[in-house]
């Protein structure tokens, strides 16, 4: 199990989740930000801190949001697990599913 990051995040990225993240498992994309699913510890420690009320446990994302938990992890795919986010700074890409929305939260 890990934490997700549903629609609230995509064009907002506030990063106060990065900022509490203990184990810099939180990645940045171009629209959004992603929770690596290997790097994770389950800690908990960004979902209160996010403004916009986007973090989730896997299990308790809503419905609507579902197709969000498969985004963060395929974001990972051709990444594997960096160890790291901070070492990586903004990644130029997003999951295509987060690509293809039209400008969210504006």
């Amino acid at each position: 199990m890990t934490y997700v990051i549903a629609q609230p995040c995509v064009d907002v990225k506030d990063k106060a989740c990065i900022e509490e993240c203990p184990v810099d498992c939180i990645y940045e994309g171009q629209r959004s930000l992603y929770i690596h699913p290997d790097e994770c510890v389950d800690c908990g420690a960004c979902e209160p801190v996010c403004p916009v009320e986007a973090i989730f446990y896997e299990d308790d994302t809503p419905e609507e949001w579902k197709e969000y938990y498969k985004a963060n992890v395929e974001f990972f795919d051709d990444l594997g697990s960096p160890g790291g986010a901070s070492k990586l700074g903004v990644i130029e890409k997003d999951h295509p599913f987060i690509a293809a929305l039209p400008p969210q939260n504006q």
